[in-house]
């Protein structure tokens, strides 16, 4: 195998027309491991002329080739004379990659070499697979996302009557009674669930936002001294801002708690102090990276990106790491509901967000808020809220479930109303029949068994043209519209609703605000 052949030149005229026009690459390795031949295809797959290979060895044309699987296949087929076939991952001089399928075949003069080129196609199956095990994550996010859903609004129902008697009886206490501490420890405990419920409905996309245009770097540098103080002194802090901001359409406060949320993460991600950098800048998302990741759409952005130099994560922690209740840290320390806010919050505001770590290098947020014209809208101040008061109007409250029915009659009649009560449309549309007399106020559930509150609301107005309607529901008003459960203009309660806010917004209603 130490001779030296001499280039091929006993090919006629019609063989090498035959080689030249194969659609795979043909080359023939001699013993000393020098090209004797070389078709056409393989000049374009190796990236080399014909003038540059033939005569000379393969590691002269592409050093570092002899530490390859396919120099050893070639090897063992020069020696054993059997054919052989493989897969190859191919490495160029300028670093690009590329896959060939070989049929490797000894010849008197060495070994033949017929290589497919299949690059594209191996790219375009771990594409397929990429975009397959996405969507899997996807659907399996929205799957827990509509669980998140249906806990949150049973929670808010849970919530109505404990916070709700908690509050009646803190009305009946004097202030110095033993009783009032314990009750408004229950209060606030309440109110702890209640924000929680908040959070599991912004992972499913169901919160009420309020969007507005703003200037993002507005919003990260009114917060940099309050994530300052959150990280500690320990994390040195950067913010770099590009001077040509684009402008968004997001609610501010929910951008907030994205921040503050990923600073959080952050320092817990950094124990022994480091570096958070917070990035704002315009980026162009294209068409091939929004077909590589789900959900994205080509266009112009406004990114924030939020790097740490913590523990980072490894694979399998990063694709669980957006789930409801998942957490790392130790049993106390989170709720586990922190990321998958900002992704809820994210995705509902038309964003996308990505995430780039490793194990001991850190971790980078990547969040993508489209770009939209106008001005940035300065907040509003709010109207003064009005007084709960009272009054003596007919209230028909329609509730299916027991407790929350019992606790808003209760508040109701408190404040001076005369309640009618049904558990669902067909008792409700009976009693009100049964009255006879006016009906001031419909305060109903936005679902309910057999028929929705809207329907029920739009029978009882019929034959009560003048009667007001208010509904309630343990999800946000905005997931009501979007199911078709809802008008954008109808009066409504979300819960948990307390005895305060339940009595104001009746009174609203009934004043016709």
């Amino acid at each position: 195998m130490s001779r030296t052949e001499p280039p091929i030149t006993d090919v006629d005229g019609i063989t090498r027309a035959v080689l030249d026009g194969l659609h795979e690459g043909c080359q023939v390795i001699g013993f000393d491991w020098t090209y004797l031949y070389v078709n056409d295809a393989l000049v374009e797959q190796g990236r080399r002329s014909k003038a540059e290979m033939l005569g000379r060895t393969m590691t002269e044309c592409y050093p570092g080739i002899d530490g390859t699987p396919m120099f050893e296949a070639l090897r063992r087929c020069m020696e054993d004379r059997e054919p052989h076939a493989m897969l190859n991952e191919f490495e160029f001089p300028d670093g690009s990659r590329g896959w060939f399928q070989l049929r490797l075949l000894p010849v008197p003069h060495g070994v033949c070499v017929l290589s497919l080129d299949v690059t594209e196609s191996k790219r375009a199956r771990a594409t397929l697979a990429r975009t397959e095990e996405q969507m899997r994550h996807a659907q399996k996010m929205e799957a827990v996302g509509r669980l998140a859903s249906g806990v949150a609004h049973d929670f808010n129902n849970l919530l109505s009557v404990i916070l709700s008697y908690a509050d009646l009886l803190l009305s009946d206490l004097d202030d110095a009674h033993p009783m009032r501490r314990d009750l408004e420890e229950i209060g606030l405990a309440g109110e702890r669930a209640a924000a929680l419920t908040r959070q599991l409905l912004a992972f499913s996309r169901q919160q009420a936002l309020a969007p507005r245009v703003i200037d993002l770097s507005q919003v990260v540098g009114g917060m940099e001294r309050m994530v300052a103080r959150l990280v500690g002194a320990d994390v040195e802090l950067v913010v770099l801002r590009d001077p040509a901001l684009g402008k968004v359409c997001a609610d501010p406060g929910q951008v907030e708690q994205v921040v503050m949320n990923l600073a959080v993460n952050a320092r817990d991600a950094m124990p022994r102090g480091g570096k958070l950098t917070f990035q704002l800048r315009n980026v162009e998302l294209d068409e091939p990276y929004a077909s590589e990741h789900l959900g994205a759409k080509p266009g112009p952005y406004v990114m924030l990106a939020v790097t740490d130099t913590g523990l980072g994560m490894d694979r399998e922690t990063q694709a669980r790491v957006f789930e409801p209740f998942f957490t790392t840290k130790e049993k106390g320390k989170g709720t586990g509901l922190g990321l998958s806010t900002v992704f809820g919050i994210v995705r509902q505001s038309g964003g996308h967000i990505g995430l780039y770590s490793e194990p001991g290098r850190g971790t980078t947020f990547k969040i993508y808020f489209p770009t939209c014209d106008g001005a940035v809208v300065s907040p509003s101040t709010p109207p003064p809220s009005s007084r709960t008061g009272g009054g003596h109007e007919t209230i028909l409250v329609v509730e299916d479930d027991d407790q929350v029915r019992s606790v808003a009659c209760g508040i109701l009649r408190r404040y001076g109303y005369t309640v009618l009560e049904a558990s669902g449309a067909g008792d409700a549309l009976l009693v009100a029949e049964r009255h006879g007399a006016a009906v001031h106020l419909l305060l109903a559930d936005t679902v309910l068994p057999l028929m929705t509150g809207p329907e029920l609301a739009a029978r009882l107005l019929a034959a009560r043209p003048s009667m007001r309607v208010l509904f309630m529901s343990g999800y946000p008003e905005e997931a009501m519209a979007q199911h078709g459960l809802l008008d954008s203009d109808a009066a409504f309660l979300q819960k948990p609703m307390t005895p305060e806010r339940l009595g104001r917004k009746v009174r609203e209603v009934l004043a016709g605000r």
